[in-house]
């Protein structure tokens, strides 16, 4: 048989066609069955940071339909997750209702049978105190897959963050992990203190507050010495992460009443004596203090990762948002006749993305920019356009701002033909003075500035409670916008500013600048803060 398997088996080309055949067939039968059945990933969020989520984690998120997670999951986390997936928090202690188990349990059967790709999303490792016991049981019962994914749980982090070793060859040889709430339908404890106060190392609490009389003094009863030494930590690895440092006869009374240190929190109780180094997290230069990003939601990543690595809490409240023009007629015209100009000034990131975007949208790539010269407003602009393999002719050395960029320009107007895509709305000063110089200047709105009209509901509570310690303006529009959309309440909240003109406008509004930037950049104003709070300290 001249066609035999055998023979197309002998032929490596065929071979490796049959092969990749057999291989789509397999992915698509399996994408089938996952699709009838869904798929629950329960995965580990770790104790707050986001950035202690696996990326097995990170990856699973970005495929889930619906992601349902616990009030001790940091929400950044959800930030992994498609803007189309549903997010669904079950429940907050003292301010919405939390799911019973079973509720719990039935809405990851129901929504993998849907076919959707669902994660359920637990505060740090599923399997540690997290009952993942009762949902991975309840989901295999129905046949449904599911996978495990560990996270880093409350005792490691706690030990990394407060510089406790807890293993020591010298004195800590094991770890245990003790529960400080038992389930209350046991006929009987299943904690043997006697054991526990002989234990060849350390033993970490886990929701051991409200009981701390209870086991402290168990401990002591069967011969631990009351002056071990224990921390009590409080959401580890938070911005607004706490820690006590006593001895375990002093417990108790250090975190009663319990309102003044509530839950989530772990108690480690230590054999090594002493912490070896000083916490490296409580140094951050930031730590403990809570910033209000106002950019735009696409703009201010940088911004919050660089504040959070400097140990402070973020809330983000974008003040104005990003949209294209309500007519591309400008844009498009300039773009076909570009041979028209000798410049092109981008006076933002955003002109740099939407001018590219409207090149690519008109089949044209950056060759049809020719031998037109570049300028940018400052070097966050010209790193976007070193995205599109651009370099910039003339970029200001200082101030970034309009007026540093006609500095540069106006020796070279006369005559010169300026293009600048740009904002529907803003300041006129470099058209002026280009003109002024002697220029032809083609203003095109890139993107419509719009602000924006909907607070969020987190930022209006922190706010109302005193919580937030810093809010950063990064020009004179977004002050305005956002003293519209919070009132006048931001007015008590330190203020820090890029320039001197957001300055010059924040104070118009009537508020206080705390902190201004020396550089307009966003590590300007980020040692602007550092530099306030150090003298504050």
């Amino acid at each position: 048989m001249p066609n035999s398997i055998t023979q197309q088996m002998e032929n490596p080309r065929a071979f490796n066609y049959h092969l990749n055949t057999f291989k789509r067939a397999f992915h698509a039968i399996h994408a089938n069955m996952n699709a009838a059945s869904g798929i629950v990933y329960f995965v580990g969020a770790g104790p707050g940071a986001p950035g202690l989520l696996t990326l097995r984690g990170a990856e699973c998120l970005r495929r889930a339909d619906i992601v349902l997670y616990d009030y001790l999951v940091n929400p950044e986390l959800l930030a992994h997750a498609a803007d189309s997936a549903e997010k669904l928090c079950l429940g907050r202690h003292g301010r919405s209702t939390k799911w019973p188990q079973e509720a719990i349990n039935k809405k990851l059967v129901e929504e993998a049978k849907l076919g959707k790709i669902v994660v359920r999303l637990k505060g740090g490792d599923p399997m540690v105190f997290g009952r993942a016991a009762e949902e991975v049981g309840t989901v295999a019962r129905e046949n449904i897959p599911f996978e495990i994914i560990p996270g880093v749980t409350a005792a490691l982090a706690g030990a990394a963050y407060t510089g406790i070793p807890i293993t020591n060859r010298n004195h800590a040889s094991a770890i245990a992990f003790v529960t400080g709430q038992e389930n209350a339908s046991k006929e009987s404890s299943a904690i043997d203190y006697e054991v526990l106060a002989r234990f060849p190392g350390t033993l970490v609490f886990y929701m051991g507050i409200t009981t701390s009389r209870h086991w402290t003094s168990k401990l002591i009863e069967n011969g631990l010495p009351p002056e071990t030494q224990v921390t009590v930590l409080r959401r580890c690895s938070w911005p607004d992460q706490r820690a006590i440092h006593c001895r375990l006869d002093e417990v108790a009374d250090r975190v009663t009443p319990y309102s003044k240190f509530p839950p989530p929190a772990i108690a480690i109780v230590s054999t090594t004596g002493e912490r070896v180094i000083e916490s490296w997290f409580e140094q951050l230069p930031l730590f403990g203090l809570t910033v209000l990003v106002s950019r735009p939601r696409h703009q201010a990543k940088e911004m919050s990762d660089r504040f959070c690595e400097l140990g402070a809490r973020v809330l983000l409240q974008p003040a104005l948002r990003i949209e294209d023009p309500q007519d591309w007629q400008g844009m498009d015209d300039a773009i076909l006749n570009l041979d028209r100009y000798d410049w092109i000034v981008f006076s933002s990131a955003n002109a740099v993305h939407q001018f590219m975007k409207r090149l690519n949208d008109l089949d044209r790539d950056i060759r049809a920019l020719g031998s037109l010269k570049i300028t940018v407003v400052g070097p966050h602009t010209a790193s976007t356009l070193r995205e599109y393999h651009l370099k910039t002719d003339l970029v200001p050395e200082d101030g970034f701002n309009a007026e540093s960029v006609a500095a540069l320009l106006e020796p070279v107007a006369a005559g010169a033909n300026f293009l600048l895509p740009r904002a529907s709305r803003g300041r006129e000063t470099l058209e002026n003075r280009l003109q002024k110089a002697g220029g032809n200047v083609q203003s095109v709105v890139a993107y419509e500035h719009l602000d924006e009209t909907v607070a969020d509901p987190e930022v209006l509570e922190e706010l109302a409670e005193g919580n937030i310690d810093w809010l950063v303006m990064t020009s004179p529009g977004i002050a305005k916008a956002l003293d519209k959309l919070l009132g006048k309440q931001i007015s008590k909240v330190k203020t820090a500013t890029i320039s001197p003109l957001t300055s010059q406008a924040v104070r118009e509004l009537g508020w206080q600048v705390a902190a201004e930037a020396e550089t307009a950049t966003s590590e300007g104003i980020v040692a602007a803060i550092i530099n306030a709070t150090r003298t504050q300290r």
